[in-house]
């Protein structure tokens, strides 16, 4: 910056002037400039080889051909034929015998732990201690059965799902909605049954409701409301409640019946995923 004339030998200025401050319009550095310029000739090169610019539906894929998604499939097929012989012998054993086997065993757990985390854990959380409407894996209330063979047809076939005919399948009657039962016997019931493991709200129409159930639920759910593995009943004589064990939630489930689903994984899982992560949750505490 000066506020002096310019001299005829002096550097010129650009010609702007603030407050009487004028600019010297010195040229920049020549390294600088060269630098700039390759800067720009190896940006032109670079998306001219490798993948960059974007288009209707891909992006431009560059002379090189090279890709993420290529290097990743290629990290995975490495993996996959790497573990190919492990995988086979686990396809291959009883699910039974799994745990006789050590390395099988820590294979099996550590893989069906990678597959639970990425395909399970969005319902049943990353914990397996399940929510409100999806089934806690920890404990010992199993709907279908908590065998390694009763998971594993659970895991592969899933639940009430229409993609695969192996499915298991039960539906409850909605007895309020379908006007089954009137208000006051679904509330007979309801007290009955939270009667089994607490304090029901009205334990003046428990009596009603046990003759109730007798006639209405002990089909599916048991005399002594232990529920039927074979039928997806759960057992009501405990005190795990799958969506809820208040008196609220026991009428709502009586009144309009619950239909929870599970996908069939055999279609989306290997056999190998399938019976790692069947024998992962089966070892997580709950299983029979």
């Amino acid at each position: 910056m000066s506020k002096k004339p310019v001299k005829p030998q002096d550097v010129p200025t650009t010609g702007h002037s603030w407050d009487g401050i004028e600019e010297f319009d010195n040229p920049m550095p020549r390294w600088w400039l060269w630098t700039f310029y390759l800067c720009i000739i190896w940006a032109i090169g670079y998306t001219i080889a490798y993948p960059a610019w974007p288009m209707v539906n891909r992006a431009t894929t560059g002379l090189l051909g090279w890709s993420t998604r290529a290097n990743v499939a290629e990290d995975i097929a490495a993996v996959d034929a790497a573990n190919g012989p492990i995988n086979a012998r686990l396809e291959a054993v009883d699910m039974a015998a799994i745990a006789a086997d050590p390395d099988l065993h820590s294979y099996a757990i550590s893989a069906g732990s990678a597959v639970f985390k990425t395909w399970c854990a969005q319902c049943h959380g990353s914990g397996a201690a399940g929510a409100v409407g999806y089934p806690n894996l920890l404990d010992d209330d199993w709907l279908w059965g908590g065998t390694i063979e009763d998971i594993q047809m659970t895991v592969s076939h899933g639940i009430r799902n229409e993609d695969d005919d192996d499915a298991r399948y039960s539906e409850m009657p909605a007895f309020g909605r379908d006007e089954l039962l009137e208000k006051g016997e679904i509330s007979a019931i309801a007290n009955y049954v939270i009667s089994l493991s607490g304090d029901p709200m009205d334990a003046s129409v428990v009596e009603e409701g046990k003759v109730l159930f007798a006639d209405n639920c002990a089909a599916c759910h048991g005399e002594q409301a232990e529920g039927d593995i074979y039928q997806g009943a759960p057992n009501l004589a405990d005190a795990i409640w799958l969506y809820g064990g208040s008196y609220d939630d026991v009428v709502e489930t009586i009144n309009n019946a619950r239909f929870g689903v599970m996908p069939a994984w055999s279609g989306r899982l290997s056999e190998a995923e399938v019976r790692a992560v069947t024998a992962y949750v089966h070892q997580l505490g709950g299983g029979e």
